[in-house]
């Protein structure tokens, strides 16, 4: 087995993708239609716990390498011009994704043509709620509620999972690194941050910002949290590179699953729609977020992305940003030189903020309505489109098709009824698996931009690690 666990992860992962997409077409052509979706839907559940396992991490994860990436900063001002420049630089890639995905959606059509009448209707509300109450519902959202739920998967995973965190401690401790309490203190601090996994991550950012800037301001007095977060920063990711050796089976099961029971003819259904999406999120990666590194930062860019393959792979089989950081933070430290200060504090927020992929995919799916249903646009609905795609993208959920039920906001620009909504929506979501795997590579990809800008302006980018040739 020393050659599976000498291949890099992306080799892995997508094997198990090529795999899966074969297993899911064969099954599908050559059973019954009803045992072949029980079979895949029980093959599934190998991806959903998968999935289950890194979600239930990703509040520990967030907490304490965030913790460990501001107090590494040293000084609170940093923290204030390393946020400014991140929410700018996002902000900044969300306005280009806007304007490539209008441009793919006039030129491309995609919805020219199409008859939505054979589509079943999916409800979405029109209603959004404000932002005190978006806020509201944040802060009193129970963090514990799929734990005290009690269900059986849950608690398993749960148990695993501190059983993995305990033997990383221990095994610090048997390395020779002496720290029995801050290894006993980690532990407990994993174990309730699995159990918080219902958890806002908005509220889980917010609260790691404030107890890092309050250790700052301690001074001398503080020292001793920054090395023990740094200690329990390292030991969270070993956790979580253990997970991560699941994935080629995840995403095995999880790719067959979609390919079984969707098909590639529905997917030819909406083709033109499929290349629009593609190959908008193709130019936004290599005209901006190359363009960044090779004139922005005269760094190159084939060396970038190399550098994160292993989390474009990931992010593609699982469509979730939120379950690709772990590796997104182990492939741009690792492999792209970015600094344990920057890595721990820009990637957590910008898997929550940053979307790109779901900015530029709403402004496609907004003119394939036009077109489907025959709405006249006016040259000042663009603008309106790009805005509010933009703004209903931030801190959208980073888990499968969530993009898909922000569409009734941006629709609304141009008065589209709610039946004709619910239309879109129903057309759209069988197949929109394959669409968000793609739109969820765009976003994981913007926030190892935007890490590596910040760490060059910094100073906290280790450029000879950058620039070698990593083996791919």
């Amino acid at each position: 087995m020393g050659w599976w666990f000498g291949t890099k992860l992306w080799k892995r992962v997508f094997l198990g993708l090529i795999l899966g997409v074969a297993f899911g077409l064969f099954i599908s052509q050559s059973m019954d239609a009803a045992a072949a979706e029980k079979l895949l839907t029980d093959l599934k559940i190998v991806g959903d716990i998968f999935i289950a396992s890194i979600r239930l991490v990703i509040i520990p994860l967030i907490f304490l390498t965030l913790v460990a990436g501001v107090l590494a900063l040293g000084d609170p001002a940093r923290l204030g011009t390393i946020g400014l420049k991140t929410i700018a630089l996002y902000l900044a890639t969300t306005f280009f994704a806007n304007i490539i995905g209008l441009i793919m959606g006039s030129v491309f059509r995609p919805g020219a043509g199409v008859d939505l009448g054979a589509a079943a209707p999916k409800t979405v509300s029109t209603e959004s709620a404000g932002l005190l109450d978006r806020l509201a519902a944040m802060a009193m959202k129970n963090p514990f509620e799929k734990f005290l739920a009690f269900e059986p998967m849950t608690l398993a995973l749960t148990a695993i999972l501190i059983v993995a965190a305990i033997v990383a401690a221990m095994r610090s401790v048997g390395a020779g690194e002496k720290r029995s309490l801050s290894g006993i203190l980690f532990v407990a601090l994993f174990a309730l941050g699995v159990a918080a996994s219902s958890g806002d991550i908005l509220v889980v950012i917010f609260f790691s910002l404030v107890l890092g800037v309050a250790f700052l301001f301690m001074g001398a007095a503080g020292a001793p949290a920054a090395r023990f977060f740094a200690y329990a920063s390292d030991k969270v990711l070993v956790v979580t590179q253990w997970i991560m050796e699941l994935a080629p089976f995840g995403v095995f099961a999880l790719i067959a699953w979609v390919a079984g029971t969707r098909g590639l003819e529905t997917f030819t259904a909406v083709f033109m729609l499929a290349i629009a999406v593609y190959l908008g999120c193709f130019l936004h990666m290599g005209i901006v977020y190359g363009g960044i590194i090779k004139f922005g930062l005269k760094l190159p860019f084939i060396n970038f992305f190399r550098g994160i393959l292993d989390a474009m792979m990931v992010a593609y089989s699982t469509s979730s940003s939120s379950a690709t950081l772990p590796v997104t933070i182990a492939s741009v430290r690792k492999n792209l030189g970015v600094s344990k200060s920057v890595a721990g504090s820009v990637l957590p927020l910008g898997a929550t903020i940053n979307m790109d992929g779901t900015a530029l995919y709403l402004g496609i799916v907004a003119l394939f309505t036009a077109q489907a249903f025959g709405y006249t646009l006016e040259p000042q609905h663009y603008p309106l489109i790009a805005l509010t795609a933009a703004l209903v993208s931030i801190g959208a959920a980073g888990i499968p098709s969530a993009s898909l039920f922000l569409l009734a906001t941006v629709l609304q620009v141009f008065g589209v009824t709610p039946e004709h909504t619910a239309l879109v929506v129903g057309f759209i979501f069988p197949f929109d698996r394959v669409l968000d795997m793609m739109r969820t590579v765009v976003n994981v990809t913007g926030d190892a931009t935007v890490a590596t800008t910040v760490a060059k302006w910094e100073g906290e980018l280790d450029e000879d690690v950058f620039r070698s040739k990593a083996v791919v």
